[in-house]
């Protein structure tokens, strides 16, 4: 992990960020987490993090003014910008025409099943298409649906390579004595690892607060074997209901079940009933759902 601080040369893309707002008439919208990308070395960082071939397939979420989509459709095969605000995908239209590999979708992100972006970039892309790699700058405010949705789904991409709010990007590669009910869920799926810290100032205008680089690699199947991840992550969220408590009560707190049951239970997985529930591996995590399931014979309920 690099803790780089990077030397602000932004100048050109400041100016061309402000020249495009201004001509298009456009303002960064506050409540789609809108914040611009400046700074070159960080364009470079981010492309270079994704590791592009001519054979890619690139998803970009939340492209805003293009200037990250016009270096990923130099590098890869094909580009598929998902933009939600409308007068952002009209600009990006007229900017990117000249670009025959780059596709914009003026849409929600979470309402689209990347299984059906990936048939739209087979139908387009002379070549197969059997993965894609994500690409995006992410907005803050659905970092943790957008992550979801894509680790979740039944096409799954081959690498993740996020900006991200600092805070949220540390959450998600902490080690078992500072797990969340993020980082298991991350986790489940892939490999995270932060790339580099990024300064507000990288961005115009500048975010309250600093951002990271995340890249996740996925693995071929979950790190641990089970066969509901509806019921496993229903566990998981419940032994997080209450994280200051130990795991004992708030497993019976979140399940609403018998403490002396949850207890037993527990003591089955051979999980401590004082631990918390921050402290588990992913591989307890998994065990203890064995035990539930196994014990009661049906899904766990929330």
């Amino acid at each position: 992990m690099a803790d780089r601080r990077y030397n602000l040369k932004a100048g050109s893309l400041l100016a061309q960020t402000r020249r495009l707002l201004r001509h298009f008439d456009l303002q960064a919208r506050k409540g789609l987490g809108q914040h611009f990308l400046i700074d070159g070395e960080v364009l470079q960082l981010i492309t270079s993090a994704a590791e592009l071939t001519p054979a890619d397939v690139i998803v970009e979420v939340g492209p805003g003014l293009g200037v990250l989509t016009r270096e990923l459709a130099k590098q890869a095969g094909r580009v598929i910008a998902i933009e939600l605000d409308n007068k952002l995908a009209a600009l990006l239209n007229q900017t990117l025409a000249s670009f025959d590999n780059v596709t914009i979708i003026n849409e929600d992100i979470l309402q689209i099943e990347p299984g059906a972006l990936l048939n739209e970039a087979k139908a387009r892309f002379p070549q197969a298409v059997n993965s894609y790699k994500v690409v995006a700058n992410l907005p803050y405010y659905i970092t943790s649906p957008a992550l979801r949705h894509f680790l979740e789904a039944s096409d799954k991409p081959q690498t993740i390579i996020v900006m991200v709010q600092k805070e949220v990007a540390e959450a998600i590669v902490a080690k078992p004595g500072q797990m969340s009910l993020l980082s298991v869920s991350v986790q489940l799926y892939g490999e995270p690892r932060i790339i580099s810290y990024v300064p507000a100032q990288c961005f115009y205008p500048a975010p309250e607060v600093d951002s990271a680089l995340l890249r996740i690699d996925l693995y071929p199947k979950p790190a641990v074997a089970v066969t509901d991840e509806d019921s496993f992550f229903s566990l998981v969220r419940a032994g997080f209901a209450a994280p200051r408590k130990q795991i004992g009560n708030s497993l019976a707190q979140g399940l609403g079940r018998a403490k002396g049951e949850v207890l037993s239970l527990l003591e089955r997985a051979d999980i401590a009933s004082q631990r918390r529930a921050e402290t588990l591996t992913l591989e307890e995590w998994a065990g203890l759902w064995r035990v539930f399931t196994r014990l009661k014979g049906k899904e766990i309920a929330c």
